[in-house]
């Protein structure tokens, strides 16, 4: 191990450069979660792998803003990374919003086939924007957490919904389904169900029972709405700092600790409802009917949730990967 070390510290040398590079990453995990704990062991294994010459600072919680305000913080350069969920993802580069539109794949199994196939492409367009991907992830199923049970869409158009702040075009395509939303940050969800804003809002299980919103909101729709993949980026220009000699390694260990989140978040996911259960979450079931017509108003909001920004041509590979998936398991 020490001749390793001693290797990656002569390849800093020979790149011509000895200053050390300190990387400022953002992210909504809060402190202690598994997935700041994860990102925290990425930053260990960094620091190790350079000697000391590539730290990270983490910034947990959302105490850099939510995901849009910390794209706009990397673009400003304060910081020069974050870990991302699709919705900020998608403020850098919108195409991967395809791969999250509503009930196009149905399980993780679909999911994994899928974006073990798209990421080149995803990743080509992140990098045109200025950013390098790290490692992908996802953080488990999006459903709807309300103050009352909502099994069906109509049940949706009684309550006032959440959405994200900069996403204009999922508050249109809500409204054309007669459902009420109300754009906030996302820092503002707990706030915002205390205070009667908002009684319902989209979000994964873990997410929902790590940043204790659940608590206002004991209603789970059992349904798998959207898959909310998500990603470790690094803004180009700080990684054209580190030397070439030592990004393999480097990313490397980004991709191991990508896979390690990815496996720990879907075991805890599960693991989060029957937590929640435990402390009054009741899961509101889906009778197939309902389910249908859920698919059916996904379906239907796709050509506005693609808008001019996610191309057809995305999602139609998508949609063929999955049938190709499908078609393989009869």
């Amino acid at each position: 191990m020490r001749t390793i070390a001693l290797a990656w510290l002569l390849a800093w040398g020979s790149a011509g450069t000895s200053q050390d590079v300190t990387i400022k990453l953002g992210t909504l995990a809060p402190e202690g979660s598994a997935w700041h704990n994860i990102l925290r062991d990425m930053a260990e294994e960094w620091k190790t792998a350079t000697g000391g010459k590539v730290a990270f600072r983490i910034y947990p919680g959302g105490v850099a803003g939510d995901e849009p305000f910390m794209v706009k913080k990397m673009r400003n350069r304060q910081l020069q990374a974050a870990a991302l969920t699709g919705v900020g993802l998608a403020e850098i580069a919108p195409e991967v919003m395809a791969v999250q539109l509503p009930m196009l794949v149905r399980s993780y199994e679909e999911l994994d086939y899928v974006m073990e196939r798209m990421a080149p492409k995803l990743e080509a367009a992140l990098h045109a924007k200025g950013y390098t991907v790290l490692n992908w992830g996802d953080a488990g199923w999006v459903t709807f957490f309300s103050q009352t049970p909502v099994a069906r869409l109509a049940d949706l158009r009684t309550v006032k919904l959440f959405v994200w702040a900069s996403s204009t075009t999922e508050v249109g395509v809500w409204k054309d389904a007669g459902v009420t939303p109300v754009p906030l940050e996302a820092t503002e969800i707990h706030p915002g169900l205390k205070s009667g804003l908002i009684n319902a809002f989209s979000s994964t299980a873990l997410a929902a029972l790590s940043f204790q919103w659940f608590g206002s909101a004991k209603h789970m729709t059992d349904l798998r709405w959207a898959p909310l993949i998500g990603a470790t980026v690094i803004s180009n220009d700080a990684w054209a700092k580190i030397p070439e000699a030592l990004k393999p390694a480097l990313l490397k260990a980004a991709k191991e600790t990508g896979k390690k989140l990815k496996d720990d978040t879907r075991k805890l996911g599960d693991e989060a409802v029957e937590i929640m259960r435990k402390h009054g979450l009741v899961v509101v079931p889906v009778p197939e009917d309902a389910r249908k017509e859920w698919e059916e108003q996904a379906r239907a909001a796709y050509p506005k949730i693609m808008g001019k920004s996610i191309p057809a041509e995305t999602v139609a590979e998508i949609e063929r990967l999955r049938n190709e998936f499908r078609a393989s398991r009869k």
